[in-house]
């Protein structure tokens, strides 16, 4: 797999759309979770319990269908900026897996794709992981597979950080008649040994930062903010990134000067799927509900033509050597990310027998 970006559009000849992937019937539900934790020794009665928040929503996660749609809009707009790239998409979790896309990929005769991963921030599971996914799929496809490129992270690019400042702003006018009210910014918890291999919680902070920023910039005031984490999982023992969404609603709730509402940006997700759904629609706004506090849950960047053009960007970034786009202080995240970056979390030694 190439680590350095290409600077001959014709070397580019696809796109693939990368993401986790989620099930799309409620019988492939609990294969899905499974292969979500296989190595990790979760029992089938815990992944029953997740399942359960699956069946909430009909037994279907819409990721795949946000996905389908981004590959569609992302279509269009290469099109209509002179791209001639036909655009796939392949998870890791279930169908379409991407090995069976690479395989397609293949047949197709594809040569150098570009690969658009829907996760803006660095971790292993974010980034490295995905790597190792597409390292795989080419083993497995064998001769022929074509080259395949991730594109850069993306935390500080203005086309993912200028949707989320509008929809921030119209989030805080829908609750502009209480007198306090609190923006908190929402990324999924990793094990704090795989945050200490990566800049995750410093990507998130400049993130947020720079959403408030160019917030302020348009006219708005400043509100007061905290980043918060969601969707952990794995045994209790081992630590995860924190303050829990939950344990932070019920904390300023219980403050002196509690807010009166919470406006909530999913900043660590790219589109509305089952870990925004049920982790902020329905737990935590239960949870601010039983608090007495106004909730409000601004929605991802989804298929924003901004967020769509951005995409456009970094894979010409590879194929015709356009100049990264990044603001803030930090410039662009590097193409190539240093030695020993996104490193996997440390695992717990299994107990004795």
């Amino acid at each position: 797999m190439p680590e350095t970006p290409s600077t001959t559009e014709s070397t580019v000849d696809a796109v693939l759309i990368l993401s986790f992937g989620g099930p799309e019937r409620p019988e492939d539900v609990m294969d899905f979770l499974r292969n979500v934790t296989r190595g990790r020794d979760v029992p089938d009665e815990r992944l029953a319990e997740v399942a359960e928040q699956y069946a909430l929503f009909g037994g279907r996660s819409p990721i795949n269908d946000q996905c389908r749609d981004l590959a569609a809009a992302l279509v269009e707009r290469l099109a209509a900026t002179g791209h001639d790239l036909p655009v796939y998409f392949g998870a890791r979790n279930w169908h379409p897996f991407v090995t069976d896309t690479v395989r397609r990929m293949t047949d197709d005769g594809v040569r150098h794709a570009a690969v658009f991963v829907t996760s803006a921030f660095g971790s292993y599971s974010g980034c490295r992981q995905y790597r190792e996914d597409l390292a795989r799929a080419r083993d497995e496809v064998g001769a022929g597979a074509p080259e395949l490129t991730k594109l850069r992270l993306f935390y500080n690019h203005p086309g993912f950080i200028d949707p989320l400042v509008d929809n921030l702003a119209a989030g805080l006018e829908r609750l502009s008649s209480l007198r306090n009210v609190q923006v908190l910014f929402s990324a999924h918890s990793i094990p704090v040994s795989m945050a200490a291999g990566c800049d995750y919680e410093d990507q998130l902070a400049e993130a947020a930062e720079l959403v408030l920023d160019r917030l302020e910039a348009a006219g708005h005031d400043r509100p007061e903010h905290d980043i918060v984490y969601q969707s952990r999982s794995g045994p209790p023992q081992v630590p995860w990134l924190e303050p829990d969404i939950n344990d932070h609603l019920t904390a300023l709730a219980g403050a002196d000067d509690a807010p009166d509402g919470v406006v909530v940006v999913p900043l660590g997700f790219t589109s509305d799927h089952m870990e925004v759904l049920f982790d902020l629609d329905t737990q935590a706004a239960q949870t601010a509900a039983e608090l007495g506090l106004a909730f409000e849950r601004v929605p991802s960047v989804g298929l924003d033509p901004r967020y769509v053009d951005m995409i456009v960007g970094l894979v010409d970034e590879i194929a015709a050597g356009v100049t990264p786009v990044a603001i803030g202080s930090h410039g662009p995240w590097p193409f190539v990310c240093p030695d020993g970056h996104c490193a996997p979390p440390q695992r717990l030694a299994r107990p004795p027998a």
